[in-house]
């Protein structure tokens, strides 16, 4: 029996592929700084789950990780996020572990990617050391998911702070919030002349919009707007999850909550 846990919560993907390179990573790196708790793993999204089952793949969400978890008599557990930001479905992993919280001595849940100023810096320095040099002429555009949650300034505070750490050939823009891929041609428009787009999803899973929305070959994508307006475009496909540096980052929230007392 556990006595003491760490659940990963993600918001989860149908793309095994990426779940491989992002996911299971985040939650191996964690795994290895926490020996002494069992690891285990639950999504945040209740489509995605039925998805998955539908294809024969039994992951928990929240409510059934921690049942399992107190029905096998562990006492302490971690819930360490995978999410960006504080934002829907952060709220719905808090709400969905609270009535949880009685049947364990400890629970504590550690914090999204972007929830302290910190974090904001830790994050511009991980994404700076990642990108490469700047090139003239060339922009690296990232987009994020997007929210209309309170929490989907962090977008554009993250834009400011790469701006601010020099790397003004940084674009933010999103596929659900603001800014989005209006804004974002705007920005380009500002910079002269702009000959070049790299284009990174800023998720940590490069799912259907990492592979659809930005990189598709269908005329609404971002790669393919681009290049219908004469820029010469290319894609770095991968996660944040695929990035050590990054995974780094999770790893310390997950550190500082099992630490917090």
């Amino acid at each position: 029996m556990p006595e003491k846990a760490v659940l990963v919560v993600s918001f989860g993907t149908t793309h095994l592929d990426t779940l491989e390179k992002t996911i299971q990573p985040i939650e191996w790196d964690i795994a290895a700084r926490m020996p002494g708790r069992v690891q285990r793993r639950a999504f945040t999204s209740g489509m995605i789950l039925r998805r998955l089952a539908e294809r024969g793949l039994d992951i928990d969400d929240v409510p059934r990780a921690l049942e399992r978890l107190a029905g096998e008599g562990c006492a302490d557990v971690v819930l360490q996020p995978t999410h960006i930001m504080n934002g829907d479905e952060f709220d719905k992993l808090c709400a969905q572990a609270e009535p949880f919280r009685a049947g364990f001595k400890r629970m504590v849940i550690g914090r999204p990617l972007l929830t302290t100023l910190e974090d904001y810096r830790d994050l511009t320095s991980a994404l700076m050391e990642i990108l490469p040099e700047a090139e003239e002429g060339t922009v690296h555009v990232f987009m994020g998911h997007g929210t209309e949650h309170y929490a989907n300034p962090a977008y554009c505070q993250l834009e400011y702070m790469l701006h601010d750490g020099g790397r003004t050939d940084a674009v933010l823009g999103t596929v659900e919030g603001y800014p989005g891929f209006e804004e974002v041609l705007r920005r380009l428009g500002e910079r002269e002349p702009v000959r070049k787009a790299v284009l990174h999803p800023l998720m940590v899973v490069a799912g259907d919009h990492a592979k659809n929305d930005l990189a598709g070959d269908g005329p609404e994508s971002w790669k393919s707007q681009l290049l219908a307006r004469g820029c010469q475009v290319s894609c770095e496909p991968k996660g944040l999850g695929e990035y050590p540096q990054i995974r780094a980052l999770f790893v310390r929230h997950a550190l500082e909550a099992e630490e917090d007392r």
